[in-house]
């Protein structure tokens, strides 16, 4: 019953006590603060993404091997960059990758993958054209990151939320 008037109780009151802490307390005062509250807290239960639904949960720990696996080795290439190849010109820029993944859960945490990895950084999805713009401290070809995002992440992030 609470929960549908108050989605976050303990919120509302935090926020009518600050609201009472930083002004003069008066009726009118506790109610302005309490309707705020209120709404804060209706705000918020609007912004709540849905639950994710995994399909395949043995699939995740596969995942977390990949992405651990790849980030010690990305760490290690990007060391030897930094320490042992001065002197060599490294090519870093940006490579658009088309991606079929549409689960939002599935692009965030395909983004929490590419920015956790050293050397690359999401930076822009086209949710219009279904492109990924990402920047790479050692640019190989395009197709070379297109075939890696795809292959490597994308397809068992579709078979995880998918």
């Amino acid at each position: 019953m609470i929960g549908s008037i108050l989605p976050y109780p303990l919120l509302t009151i935090s926020l009518a006590i600050f609201w009472m802490t930083i002004n003069s307390f008066s009726p009118g005062h506790l109610l302005l603060g309490t309707v705020v509250a209120m709404i804060a807290s209706w705000a918020m239960a609007s912004l709540r993404p849905p639950k994710p639904r995994i399909r395949n949960w043995h699939l995740v720990f596969k995942l977390i091997a990949i992405v651990i696996y790849d980030i010690v080795r990305s760490n290690i290439a990007v060391a030897s960059i930094i320490l042992f190849q001065r002197g060599r010109r490294t090519k870093s820029g940006f490579v658009t990758v088309p991606l079929d993944i549409r689960d939002p859960m599935g692009l965030a945490f395909l983004a929490i993958v590419l920015t956790a990895t050293p050397g690359s950084a999401w930076l822009e999805y086209n949710s219009s054209q279904g492109t990924l713009l990402i920047h790479v401290l050692d640019e190989m070809e395009e197709q070379h990151w297109q075939s890696l995002i795809k292959g490597r992440y994308e397809k068992i992030l579709m078979e995880i939320f998918e």
